[in-house]
């Protein structure tokens, strides 16, 4: 063979080898990238080939499946009541995706999870097409049900959490979206997508979970923890020296409470009770900006949680000595979620054990085996069960003759704070209306704690406040949770 055949051989024995290194690199180290690729239209055509698996709640499918004319996927997904559980399952959607439950547990439920091969295999061999699991959760529909009406046209959010085991029972964020209008690939389909991300309300946030807000007095709750569990007070009933009005440190600024209420030097239960700002600005100051931000993270703050879906961080902030001050009020940057505020009501009736927050109870396999079960889990102590008890008797007091009263069920005893958190530059904007609460029964059983925020409502900027606008969404939820618990 001459020189120029040579090296032409030796030039096609190269391109070989390359093309056959290509073809193995994209066969087995990109093949997990290629096939969850967004781009990659038979992934979505596969997903939707066959009916999807369910959500449950109670024990009843939440959605469902139904054919298709016109395209070349076989399935889309429908949701009933999809308004009220859209927080909760997201959506899967031919051509937005999936979200949340939906996207989380999207092998589960088109069948496609690795612990789901013997299933596959079974339906291979026998020609039957392959089926999807279903995702059970720890909804209670009633729960959600009444967060949901009872929020009715305000914008906010409203978690319920059973503070024994850390289980979600109800998660509401409003205004809501049905997940059916979008489900499909068509035209239609893309005008209703368009105008959901076009609504300046935003129906597509999850609230609940993915929106910080300052906390506002709720967070007093947490200041009052640190107080007690850092020494600082011993007991609920003795007088704190507080100065009503109180000079912000390093400042010339005058801090005031709302109301006619006797705040100057109150006890930390009267300060809860009317809701004394003076008294918890300066307990915050003096338990320093370094341990509050050390008891907030007890209770949760600084961390993402994952339900599974993932949480935003709720955050106490790192900052001078007159806004710490402010943050011990649940203002300046201080934020939280409402789930976050949730866990701070449902560990101080747990006695002081913060549980983590779950809503992904079992994993369903076609032929109904559990696939995966998620066990309660402790967290952590976040106080000791002693001042969880103080705290609980503050809060109680906060219900029976304080600034929650419009909380109380017969028959029930209910602890509770209010707050409204200021909102905008100069508070310029209308506040934030809050409420978290737990209930206990008479067996001194605790099943249910709640968080509520009220973003906006069609009031008078005077009438805002969270005894008015969150105390009775909270109300309802757990009345709701009661009912199904006796």
């Amino acid at each position: 063979m001459n020189k120029p055949l040579r090296r032409i051989a030796i030039f096609c024995g190269l391109l070989m080898v390359a093309l056959m290194v290509r073809a193995n690199w994209l066969q087995f180290a990109q093949a997990d990238d290629l096939q969850n690729d967004k781009h990659n239209r038979r992934v979505a055509i596969d997903r939707y080939a066959q009916p999807r698996g369910d959500i449950i709640v109670d024990g009843k499918a939440v959605t469902g499946s139904k054919k298709t004319e016109g395209t070349d996927f076989k399935y889309k997904r429908t949701y009933k009541d999809g308004e009220i559980w859209a927080p909760v399952t997201g959506y899967a959607s031919q051509a937005f995706g999936a979200t949340q439950l939906e996207g989380i547990h999207d092998g589960i439920l088109t069948g496609d999870d690795d612990r789901l091969f013997f299933n596959q295999t079974i339906d291979m061999l026998t020609g039957e097409d392959q089926k999807g699991g279903n995702v059970v959760t720890t909804l209670d529909a009633d729960v959600q049900k009444a967060g949901f009406e009872a929020m009715g046209d305000k914008k906010g959010a409203a978690v319920a959490i059973n503070p024994e085991t850390g289980a979600i029972l109800g998660l509401v964020s409003t205004p809501s979206y049905d997940p059916s209008s979008f489900a499909g690939s068509s035209s239609k389909d893309a005008e209703k997508w368009n105008a959901l991300l076009d609504d300046e309300d935003k129906p597509l946030l999850n609230r609940a979970l993915r929106e910080t807000y300052p906390p506002g007095s709720t967070f007093k709750v947490v200041t009052a923890a640190a107080a007690l569990e850092s020494g600082l007070y011993e007991s609920i009933d003795e007088k704190t020296d507080s100065p009503d009005p109180y000079q912000l440190p390093g400042t010339r600024t005058d801090m005031v409470n709302d109301g006619d209420h006797p705040c100057e030097n109150a006890s930390l239960r009267v300060a809860m009770q009317w809701s004394c700002n003076t008294v918890f600005a300066k307990i915050s100051h003096e338990v320093t900006n370094e341990k509050m931000i050390e008891y907030s993270e007890k209770f949760g703050f600084g961390q993402e949680h994952f339900v599974p879906v993932r949480t935003a961080e709720s955050v106490y902030p790192e900052d001078i000595d007159s806004q710490n001050a402010m943050a011990g009020i649940g203002q300046a940057s201080n934020r939280a979620t409402p789930l976050q505020m949730a866990m701070v009501a449902a560990t101080v009736a747990n006695d002081g054990r913060m549980m983590e927050p779950y809503m992904m109870d079992q994993l369903i396999a076609p032929s109904l085996s559990v696939v995966e079960e998620h066990k309660p889990r402790e967290m952590g102590q976040a106080v000791s069960g002693e001042t969880a008890q103080q705290l609980q008797r503050m809060m109680e007091t906060v219900v029976e003759e304080g600034t929650g009263t419009p909380a109380q069920i017969d028959g029930v005893t209910v602890g509770g704070k209010t707050g409204t958190a200021q909102h905008g530059e100069n508070n310029e904007k209308n506040p934030y209306a809050w409420f978290i609460s737990y209930a206990k029964t008479s067996d001194d059983s605790t099943p249910v704690a709640v968080a509520v925020i009220v973003e906006s409502a069609d009031v008078l900027r005077d009438d805002i406040a969270g005894s008015k606008l969150a105390a009775p969404v909270a109300k309802a939820m757990m009345e709701a949770a009661l009912d199904g618990s006796r």
